[in-house]
């Protein structure tokens, strides 16, 4: 397949499912009142989706692997387009909480991260690093217009409209990149037996740690906002401000790559990571807020190609479905933990200001697991040794 064509795709298709998935939060505030429906609940459906999400990607994983990450895409891009169209038509609660876990939950698990980057990594090869960041823009970019198209529709055609446009927009999307999209060849078969990600467990720990934070601050944010007084256009404008950051930032990262391995960078963007859920803990104004929403969008998404650079290494092309499986099931369950938690919090305080201030701590500690813990061994055994050298020679 050719690369261009292969990554134009996927940043497309990840600009539908990206856009989609977390412009659920901008939906909170207005949907409280047509459907009549909690913070709580709400928050407890979007945690209940990202939970389905996790447990999904073995089979997610299997699927590529076996029918190859084209078809399984565009299966996924149905599911969570058509699941916008279903919210549109439900009356009764539990109805909104089914189609947003059932279509949210499986759609994303298979036009997510995972699945591009099977996609991606068989086309790219070494190049995968700057690829995915490239690819992610996607993501920065659905956050952009998917939200900013959805709070420019609350007012014309109500919040039902809006899902119903933007699930329909999404099955238009689909049937685009379904021509589009370069067919796969068969991957080259390797020796049958599990898949591990040997030797990696501190990196999958910083990735849990990630989404506990990610989606508590993009799905619940603009909810946040409005409880700080902002009108639900401003809080989807808030969204979309950071997802301009983040995008820069992405394109930042693939140049930046050439000249920094991945886990130095790493460590770099978990740490700002903790900075800017400090200001969304401590914001009582507007300043604060948007500085949190941009630094958090700068630090926050460029975790996922780097992450996914480093799990790559030793992974065989034909085995990337489910070599990647285990850290989007430790991703997915740990975000759908971190909104139950969130909604617990809001409900005992009324803020989610004591979640963001625990964010800051779990961004601290993804940041000292994911450093390149194998050259600072290298640097002390350095150390040492010249040390015990001049003590020998002083002798």
């Amino acid at each position: 397949m050719g690369q261009r064509r292969v990554a134009g795709a996927a940043l497309a298709a990840q600009a539908v499912s990206f856009g989609l998935n977390f412009s659920a939060g901008v939906f909170f505030a207005p949907v409280s009142g047509a459907y009549g429906l909690s913070a709580t609940t709400l928050a407890v459906a979007a945690g209940l989706a990202t939970a389905v999400t996790g447990p999904a990607q073995p089979v997610v994983g299997a699927l590529v692997d076996r029918l190859g990450a084209r078809l399984v895409l565009l299966a996924g891009l149905t599911l969570i387009s058509t699941g916008y169209v279903v919210l549109a038509a439900v009356r009764e609660p539990w109805q909104f909480v089914a189609a947003y876990v059932v279509f949210g939950g499986l759609g994303f698990a298979a036009s997510s991260s995972l699945v591009v980057t099977a996609l991606i990594g068989r086309s790219a090869g070494d190049r995968v690093g700057a690829a995915l960041a490239r690819a992610a823009v996607g993501i920065n970019l659905g956050q952009v217009l998917v939200p900013w198209a959805a709070t420019a529709l609350f007012g014309p055609v109500g919040v039902r409209g809006a899902y119903l446009a933007l699930g329909l927009t999404g099955l238009l999307a689909m049937a685009v990149l379904a021509a589009v999209l370069p067919r796969e060849g068969r991957p080259v078969p390797e020796p049958s037996g599990a898949v591990r990600l040997r030797g990696k467990g501190r990196l999958l720990a910083s990735f849990g740690l990630h989404s506990a934070t990610l989606y508590v601050l993009i799905l619940l944010l603009p909810k946040y906002a409005t409880e700080l007084g902002w009108t639900a256009a401003e809080a989807g404008r808030l969204v979309a401000a950071g997802a301009v950051a983040a995008a820069i930032s992405q394109l930042a990262v693939a140049r930046l790559l050439r000249r920094f391995e991945p886990e130095t960078l790493l460590r770099a963007v978990h740490t700002v990571r903790a900075v800017a859920l400090a200001l969304a803990a401590t914001a009582t104004g507007p300043l604060p807020l948007i500085a949190a929403a941009v630094v958090f969008g700068t630090a926050s998404f460029t975790v996922i190609p780097l992450t996914m650079t480093l799990l790559t290494r030793d992974l065989g092309g034909a085995r990337l479905g489910r070599g990647l499986a285990p850290a989007w099931v430790i991703h997915q369950v740990s975000a759908g933990l971190a909104l139950g938690v969130a909604a617990a919090v809001h409900a005992a305080t009324g803020s989610y200001r004591g979640y963001f201030a625990l964010g800051v701590a779990l961004s601290l500690t993804a940041a000292i697991l994911a450093g390149p813990v194998p050259a600072v061994r290298t640097s002390l055994t350095a150390l040492t040794t010249r040390w015990i050298y001049r003590k020998e020679n002083a002798r």
